[in-house]
């Protein structure tokens, strides 16, 4: 094999940071040429002042000049035009127009719908923490902000003030303790904008964050729902039949109430309830020890209950995460619970609901197998 062949090889294995495909499969190696063991390269980036410049050129680099005769290199950047582009989407998108890849029959992504009947019961810091559990054994999660009007996972993921690199219409989520999150609130000209939209623009926001992105491929995907029984849990039922819905709910009895009609808005479009989460349950008091129940208690039995009778099936009560103040701490500083004190009684709260929803998704029911019966 020649030198040129042994670079060209070497490319190969030299990835995107951000699309996690090959540079040669992407077509960003315009020009490799080598003469003496001098070697000359040209890369074409996705996009003009593209962030992961440096980080390209580090690994251009090292892996050319591991190959044996190598003597120098000269790497130089460009920018793909319009075509160059359009291939890349066409890659990445394996060879698909625009489509949500979660909807598709052969999706094996788990889609998991984070709700709640009201506001404040800390479902954005549940979905946030359980995705990190998630990652934590080692799935491959992504979060999606659906909360369009209060958009919180940015902050509790310590996002904050960050965009998402965007190759014309598609673009490439952000990253943060293993978790890949896309969220409204990075779109916005200003952050403090309110998001003004009704029912159909709604709907056509989440089909886009959901298509738009590059999501790669993921085993679980959390989607945080607004609270309520509005547009959008009913746009996620149509948009990906097949996710499923955990509830959070609090451990007051009268939130049970409230709870459930999360819970039958999914129910009525078809979606399978999973099971509930109750936040904020009671906590040991740290002079005494003894248990306090800040927020009552029964609440999480009480949706659990309510929700079994109303789908005809059990739907478990996933966990009790107790209160603890580093929970609010941990959101407003962007270090969740789960990756700042995993020892902590709510952190293992966490951690274990994380692994009974794991185990849950080992189940081959409704799994399509890609196995076609023929006739002996």
């Amino acid at each position: 094999m020649s030198l040129i062949d042994l670079l060209a090889d070497a490319l190969t294995k030299v990835q995107d940071p951000e699309l996690h495909r090959s540079i040669t499969d992407l077509g960003m190696v315009e020009d490799l040429n080598e003469e003496n063991g001098a070697v000359s390269i040209k890369v074409l980036l996705t996009i003009s002042g593209c962030p992961m410049q440096d980080r390209l050129r580090s690994d251009i680099t090292t892996a050319l000049s591991n190959v044996e005769g190598v003597k120098s290199i000269n790497l130089v950047f460009g920018t793909m035009n319009q075509e160059q582009r359009d291939n890349v989407k066409k890659v990445v998108r394996g060879g698909r127009e625009k489509t949500i890849p979660f909807a598709q029959p052969e999706s094996l992504t788990r889609v998991i719908g984070i709700a709640s009947g009201k506001g404040g019961v800390g479902k954005s810091s549940v979905t946030a923490n359980l995705a990190i559990a998630f990652s934590k054994k080692g799935l491959r999660v992504g979060i999606l902000d659906a909360d369009v009007y209060g958009h919180s996972i940015p902050r509790l993921m310590g996002l904050m003030g960050q965009r998402p690199t965007a190759i014309d219409q598609l673009f490439i989520p952000l990253e943060a303790f293993g978790v890949k999150v896309v969220s409204m609130e990075m779109f916005k000209p200003e952050r403090s904008d309110p998001v003004a939209y009704r029912g159909p623009l709604l709907h056509r926001v989440l089909e886009q964050l959901l298509s738009d992105a590059y999501w790669g491929d993921l085993d679980v995907l959390l989607i945080d729902l607004p609270p309520g029984t509005g547009d959008l849990a009913i746009s996620l039922g149509q948009l990906i039949p097949n996710s499923e819905i955990v509830v959070v709910t609090t451990p007051q009895v009268a939130a049970a109430e409230v709870a459930e009609r999360a819970g039958r808005i999914a129910h009525q479009i078809h979606q399978r309830v999973i099971g509930v989460v109750e936040n904020m349950s009671e906590f040991p008091c740290p002079t005494c020890g003894e248990k306090i129940s800040l927020f009552g208690t029964g609440g999480g039995e009480e949706t659990s209950k309510r929700l079994s009778a109303l789908v005809g099936s059990d739907v478990p009560l996933l966990g009790k995460i107790a209160f603890n103040p580093d929970l609010r701490t941990g959101g407003d500083e962007g270090v969740p619970i789960v990756e700042s004190d995993p020892e902590s009684e709510s952190a293992r709260a966490i951690a274990q609901i994380a692994e009974t929803l794991v185990k849950r998704s080992k189940s081959l029911l409704g799994v399509r197998l890609g196995i076609t019966p023929e006739n002996s």
